[in-house]
Order: structure tokens, then C-alpha cells, then sequence
């Protein structure tokens, strides 16, 4: 599986202890880890909302399998996520959090708070979470005799949103296009697109857009 991780603004600083603890949990498991940034404060930047549509387009080109993000209380990182098609964003603050939500919801992008709560410690707590959120397969159901209804309702909620959306290259052409480019217009982002992304009509707008 391909994991990005991408910051926005507020908690630059804090990419670099994310991706080591990110890296060092999922690397052993056989993931891969993207890291989108930013970097650091002086890295282009990126609202919370611009790494939703970051993440739309990752998932839906299948250039990343899963999306790493939050922002300062993660709030609002889940509510940009989820505005896209293709994304199942749950909001994780600790190791319980991300086993139940890979479990019964068995979501494809976890948003979390980088600035609530993350004092001495935090590290540790991003990679107990990390461990629970990617050492085992997802959709397995708790409890386990459990499994079989949350397994349909996470079918019934697929269904729901693929009726509920536009598809995401007409949302993508409708977005504020300053707003667009400022979140597209990165060479690691970009690079990511071309070598793994499928060619499909996302991948071909963006790319579209920066010729």
C-alpha cells in the first residue's frame, strides 16, 4: 500500500516527526510512504482545504492508497477531505481511534490534530496509532461478530456517496483556480502523479493545468 502524508501550513514544522514515526511503523509492513510536505514553514503553502483536493486526486488517480493528513485540530481537515469523491475520511486522535475506524469503517484517509494535544509524548502517540491503524487488514469488523453488518454498512455508504457526488474532474475544472494551482503546483506532488498515478481523466487535467 502507498500511504501520503501531507501537512498544511500550521503544523509545516511538525512533517519531519510525522513522517520518521509514519515511515518507521509502515515501512516494516511492506508500505510505501509518500511524503507530500510541506516541508517546513518556507515550503508553498497549503491550507487544510487544498489538502483535500491533493488527496481526492491521489486517491483517485490510485497514485496513494491512503491519505495521512490533519491540521491543528483536525477538524477541518476531515470535513475538507470528505467533501471529495473517493475519500472515507475518519478523524483519529489515538491507537483506538484508528483500529476501530480501520476496522468498522474501513476508510481510505485519517485526519488528526497536530496542535491539540501535542505536547510530551506526541510522538509516541503517533506511532502506538500508526501501529494499530496499518498492522492489520482493514474492514475486518469489531467486535468480530460484528463483522458481516458493518462489512454491508460500509457497502450501503460506498453506494451513497458515489450518488452523491460529481465526478471529480468537473469539480476540479469548477474550483477556484488560484485555489487549484496553489495546491497542485509542486514538484514532489506533481512527480508522484506521473509515475504512479493511472491515466485516467484527473490525472490528465492537472497535469493539464501546469504544462
Amino acid at each position: 500500500m502507498r500511504i501520503a502524508l501531507i501537512n498544511e501550513n500550521s503544523q509545516a514544522g511538525k512533517n519531519q516527526i510525522i513522517y520518521n514515526e509514519l515511515k518507521g511503523v509502515a515501512e516494516p509492513l511492506g508500505h510505501e510512504v509518500l511524503n507530500i510536505g510541506m516541508f517546513n514553514a518556507d515550503d508553498a503553502s497549503l491550507t487544510y482545504v487544498q489538502n483535500g483536493i491533493l488527496a481526492a486526486i491521489l486517491l483517485n488517480t490510485k497514485t496513494a492508497d491512503f491519505i495521512i493528513t490533519g491540521c491543528g485540530t483536525g477538524e477541518g481537515a476531515m470535513l475538507a477531505m470528505n467533501s471529495f469523491p473517493g475519500v472515507l475520511c475518519g478523524y483519529v486522535t489515538e491507537p483506538c481511534d484508528a483500529y476501530l475506524f480501520r476496522q468498522v469503517n474501513d476508510g481510505n484517509a485519517i485526519a488528526m490534530p497536530f496542535a491539540k494535544g501535542f505536547g510530551w509524548g506526541a510522538e509516541l502517540n503517533l506511532r502506538y496509532t500508526f501501529e494499530k491503524l496499518l498492522s492489520t487488514k482493514g474492514g475486518e469488523g469489531y467486535p468480530k461478530e460484528r463483522v458481516i453488518p458493518e462489512q454491508r454498512n460500509k457497502k450501503i455508504l460506498d453506494g451513497v456517496k458515489a450518488v452523491s457526488y460529481r465526478p471529480l474532474v468537473d469539480i476540479l475544472k469548477d474550483l477556484d483556480r488560484e485555489l487549484l494551482l496553489g495546491a497542485i503546483n509542486r514538484p514532489v506532488f506533481l512527480d508522484l502523479l506521473k509515475k504512479y498515478g493511472e491515466d485516467n481523466d484527473v490525472k490528465a487535467y492537472v497535469l493539464s493545468l501546469v504544462k
